[in-house]
């Protein structure tokens, strides 16, 4: 999910995978696993990534589905 997630803002954005790689300091190589799905970028990139694309990481981990669906209404 996170991948597919990361393919999408990119392309939202009009960027290369290489200008992502690049904002976030890794290498080509490294940005085309988080999307091709192969590995998992770590907390502290997790966090770049969210910032960069203004999005939550719940977004990014496709927790925002799940969250919206559980969402409890109190009156106050």
């Amino acid at each position: 999910m996170l991948s597919q997630r990361l393919k999408f803002l990119r392309k939202k954005n009009n960027l290369t995978q290489q200008q992502v790689a690049e904002h976030l300091n890794v290498t080509l190589r490294q940005y085309q696993r988080y999307e091709a799905a192969r590995c998992e970028p770590p907390l502290n990139t997790l966090v770049v990534i969210a910032d960069f694309f203004d999005v939550s990481i719940d977004y990014l981990l496709c927790r925002d589905e799940w969250i919206s669906s559980h969402v409890t209404f109190v009156d106050v």
